[in-house]
């Protein structure tokens, strides 16, 4: 599991993201998002997000500051309030963007709050299947799910798939990563992924465009203070 986030992880990169939900008629609606990403020695990731359309809802921006060993801490600036707010962990459950993806499937999520385990069958057929379960009730309450499956390639550690469980063991959400962007050293980028909602039908999809690794980033743009511009 450490693996896989290291090679997720790359030293800084900007792109942008296409966001599409799709309600259980067919109707969708689509935002775009400007992504930018610094990686630290110690192992800690920034992440800078802005939506830039659709227009009732530009200028929206979220800070992520993703550690290794620690709670993540995110922030959001709502421009129709003018202010900026940190995202609590009971908060890290809930829609991103009011899509199927969770504010925590924008992070990594911090293995020490997990027990993992391989399930049988893990390494058959090229794919370990990793179990993950919050170490307690709070932490599950606080991803909102009380475990989740994950599928990595046995050769290149790239993640597959996940599947979320509720708190009555029922599968409710999948999400699959339909294609990656290849960095260098083996380290990549999820190009287009896919949640699907089991219990509502919705469907939501996030593609990457316009990918730029190793672009100069200054450590001052991942700052609540940038948040408002």
């Amino acid at each position: 599991m450490n693996k896989c986030r290291d090679l997720s992880i790359t030293e800084s990169m900007s792109a942008y993201i296409d966001l599409t939900i799709t309600e259980k008629n067919g109707a969708s609606r689509n935002r775009k998002i400007k992504l930018t990403t610094k990686s630290f020695p110690d192992g800690q990731e920034k992440r800078f997000i802005r939506i830039i359309e659709p227009a009732d809802v530009r200028g929206t921006a979220m800070l992520v500051v993703d550690y290794r060993e620690e709670t993540d801490e995110m922030w959001i600036y709502l421009p129709a309030l003018k202010r900026t707010r940190r995202i609590v962990s009971s908060e890290k459950g809930r829609r991103f963007m009011s899509s199927e993806f969770s504010n925590a499937d924008m992070s990594s999520p911090t293995l020490s709050d997990f027990r993992n385990r391989h399930l049988p069958n893990s390494g058959e057929n090229n794919r370990w299947i990793i179990e993950s379960i919050p170490i307690n009730e709070d932490k599950a309450d606080e991803y909102g799910y009380s475990r989740k499956i994950s599928y990595i390639d046995t050769d290149t550690y790239h993640l597959l798939k996940m599947e979320f469980y509720n708190y009555d063991n029922e599968l409710f959400k999948i999400i699959e990563i339909k294609s990656i962007h290849p960095l260098s050293d083996g380290k990549y980028l999820i190009k287009d992924m896919v949640a699907n909602n089991l219990l509502n039908n919705r469907k939501s999809e996030i593609r990457f465009s316009d990918i730029t690794a190793g672009v100069p980033v200054d450590d001052s743009f991942f700052t609540l203070q940038n948040l408002e511009r």
